[in-house]
């Protein structure tokens, strides 16, 4: 193909991804939220492409039915992930992101298909211990006030019509998060990074030390930020996001 040239349009992708980069970073949103998670991102960090994924039934694919579980949604993507694993590439996750982006390499390793060349965690506990996310024991008031506190850190007022319209969201994909299970470690077949924010609230470092099992080689790295963080992609995480280059 010539410079410049795409691969064909895929409603998990909120652009076409290029072909004039030699790698690419597949980046999953937290629940609630859509490819927009990662709109101040560049397009490329390095010589390593961003490509956001979009999961269905929010933002662009609002009209689209939600995926149900994660290994559902992972069963979905990977058909659309396969054509574009040609080249080295990484998965990064944010919060409960990263267990579809999990499922997705757990389902691509079953399928004899290309892995990670790194799989980046952030701020996200491992999957057996998934089920501690204090959210899941929240009750739908807390969950809007969560939400409407979410939306005011990002500079904006909450109208109710916004909070409605992502409540419709965030319960979908919270009841997916409730569902899931998964008791013992899967070993991936490329290192884990795993991203400890240091002004995180709610997840420490001990929270992320049961991701010892799931690599051979899993180093834990502080940066500096809160939770939402990653949303700038800060100079610091774009030089961890880097490193496998």
């Amino acid at each position: 193909m010539t410079s410049g040239s795409t691969t064909a349009t895929s409603p998990w992708f909120v652009r076409p991804p290029s072909t004039d980069h030699p790698a690419r970073i597949f980046c999953f949103p937290f629940s609630g939220s859509g490819a927009s998670a990662f709109s101040a991102w560049p397009a490329a960090i390095g010589d390593i492409e961003v490509c956001p994924v979009q999961f269905p039934g929010r933002e662009s694919r609002m009209a689209e039915p939600h995926y149900g579980t994660y290994e559902m949604l992972a069963a979905r993507l990977a058909e659309s992930l396969e054509p574009l694993l040609d080249r080295p590439f990484a998965f990064f996750g944010h919060c409960a992101g990263v267990l579809p982006a999990f499922e997705t390499a757990v389902l691509l390793a079953e399928r004899g298909l290309p892995q990670p060349d790194r799989f980046f965690v952030s701020g996200q506990p491992a999957p057996h211990d998934a089920s501690r996310d204090r959210m899941l024991t929240m009750t739908e008031s807390e969950l809007r006030a969560e939400l409407e506190s979410f939306i005011r850190g990002r500079g904006i007022e909450p109208r109710p019509d916004m909070v409605d319209m992502g409540m419709n969201v965030l319960l979908r994909d919270h009841a997916a998060a409730g569902e899931y299970r998964r008791a013992e470690p899967v070993t991936l077949g490329c290192p884990i990074v795993v991203l400890h924010w240091r002004e995180d609230p709610d997840v420490g470092v001990d929270d992320l030390k049961g991701w010892a099992p799931y690599a051979d080689a899993v180093d834990i790295r502080v940066v500096d930020g809160g939770h939402y963080d990653f949303m700038q992609a800060p100079d610091e995480l774009r030089k961890v996001l880097t490193s496998w280059r």
